[in-house]
């Protein structure tokens, strides 16, 4: 069931009205049951597999907080990552990697055709989420930075949290396990709104800009190679920038709406990332759970026992980042070819300011000079949406090769630019406000009056401007 559906509102009405008359274990029981029934609804057939990973990292956390000697904890610790990732090849990559191997050996003149069971392979929805999830609680009680959970039933519910289980935020055991093993405040005023905030920002991104954009997206990903003009180009990526951004967003902003009226505050996933000044700023802002994820999980950990020296181990260790952060979003080179694409963004902006060639502008600097280095950053980062977007590396190319050479105009492309900018100005000029503000929740700060015109005015857009088909949230494929 999704955010956006009437299943879910009754769903989550039913719970909400149970919730407030129950105490902190009668609470994390009826959350835990509210889990397992959220993802089942989506295919109960995978429940079984969310409950192996909960198992067995439990298990391990349990023999981690007791076993001292370095080794063995080593050990463990190997349990863990073997079998969540093991379970993450199997149904995100295997398919990919047998279809690889059969198309090489083809190279060679003899053909191998990919054996009927793994075609028949079907990725279950959010494991790509909830495997990091669970793997932040091993590595951390390994390295002692989070005690052990006693319960099976409060690990289980870490694991399985329904608000942010299918496309996160992946959150931290050390942020969130306090939040399920003690009394949480009640709903009040302040959290009603807050949660409110989030919920009603978040529909308006998710049905008015990415729902309505997604048929213009499909539209020009759909065209016949070689047909495609530059100017139809950029609005695709133009256009798929802002649906992905909305959609994705919109889930996040839906879960730390849903969670606060549940008495819980999830981390922020997306903090205005299109008015990013730098490839580098932009990874702050975009998927901030992945990022610093992949940055404390990864990037340190390489970065401490790596053999290489200087800023060369910085390069190297930034690639290997960024192209396990490509093959994190799927099983395809289109994603391992836009991982590598932003991790040479990264090195390309360490080279240049050790260079003395390249100065981001100071948050604090007038909009003049920032939107330059926002302009090239949003383009940097639409070059690589053609790549995220693109069915394989044949129509990346097709839709490169267009911006280099078919630059004429086209009715498609007029109309394209007029529906970007009727569905996406309200949403930029909100952000600019928000952006200039230097706060996220700058729209519960003023006025009721003023915030009261605000949410009409979305809700108003929502109700009259809902697009022709409501799609499943982008993220959940991954």
């Amino acid at each position: 069931m999704q955010f956006n559906s009437w299943t879910f509102g009754v769903f989550f009405a039913l719970l909400w009205l149970t919730y407030g008359r129950l105490r902190l274990r009668g609470q994390n029981v009826l959350l835990l049951a509210a889990g397992n029934v959220f993802y089942g609804w989506w295919d109960w057939r995978f429940l079984p597999l969310l409950w192996f990973s909960i198992i067995v990292d439990f298990n391990v956390g349990r023999a981690l907080g007791s076993a001292a000697e370095p080794r063995r904890r080593w050990h463990l610790l190997l349990v863990s990552l073997t079998a969540n990732l093991g379970v993450l090849f199997l149904f995100k990559y295997l398919k990919f990697f047998a279809g690889e191997c059969c198309r090489l050996i083809g190279f060679f003149g003899e053909h191998h055709d990919v054996p009927p069971w793994i075609k028949t392979i079907v990725l279950p929805v959010g494991i790509s989420f909830y495997t990091f999830q669970t793997l932040s609680y091993t590595i951390d009680v390994y390295r002692r930075r989070t005690q052990p959970v006693r319960s099976i039933f409060d690990y289980a519910l870490y694991h399985s949290f329904f608000p942010q289980l299918l496309a996160g935020p992946i959150e931290r055991p050390g942020a969130l396990l306090p939040q399920l093993l003690n009394q949480r405040p009640a709903l009040d005023w302040a959290r009603f709104q807050e949660g409110l905030h989030h919920l009603i920002t978040g529909f308006f991104r998710k049905l008015v800009v990415a729902d309505n954009l997604a048929a213009l997206v499909n539209h020009i990903f759909s065209l016949p190679p070689g047909r495609i003009t530059a100017l139809e180009a950029l609005a695709g990526a133009y256009a798929f920038a802002f649906q992905i951004y909305c959609d994705f967003a919109g889930y996040s902003s839906m879960a730390q709406g849903i969670a606060r009226w549940l008495g819980f505050e999830l981390m922020w996933n997306f903090r205005l990332p299109f008015f990013a000044t730098s490839p580098q700023m932009f990874w702050q802002r975009w998927h901030i759970s992945l990022s610093t994820w992949l940055r404390d999980y990864l990037f340190m950990p390489l970065m401490t026992t790596s053999p290489l020296k200087g800023v060369g181990k910085v390069y190297a260790v930034t690639l290997i980042v960024q192209l396990a952060s490509g093959a994190w979003h799927g099983a395809a080179w289109t994603f391992v070819a836009w991982g590598l694409l932003h991790g040479l963004y990264l090195c390309a902006q360490v080279w240049l300011a050790r260079a003395g060639w390249f100065e981001e502008p100071d948050a604090r600097a007038g909009w003049a000079r920032r939107i330059p280095f926002m302009l090239l950053t949003f383009h940097l980062v639409c070059a690589g949406m053609i790549l995220f977007r693109s069915t394989g590396i044949a129509q990346a190319e097709d839709f490169f090769t267009a911006l280099g050479t078919r630059w004429h105009g086209s009715a498609l492309a007029s109309y394209g630019f007029a529906y970007l900018a009727f569905f996406t100005a309200p949403l930029v000029i909100f952000e600019c406000w928000l952006e200039q503000k230097g706060d996220m929740l700058a729209l519960l700060k003023v006025r009721w009056q003023w915030r009261a015109l605000a949410y009409i005015v979305m809700a108003l857009a929502i109700w009259f401007l809902p697009p022709e088909n409501t799609n499943e949230f982008i993220y959940f494929q991954f």
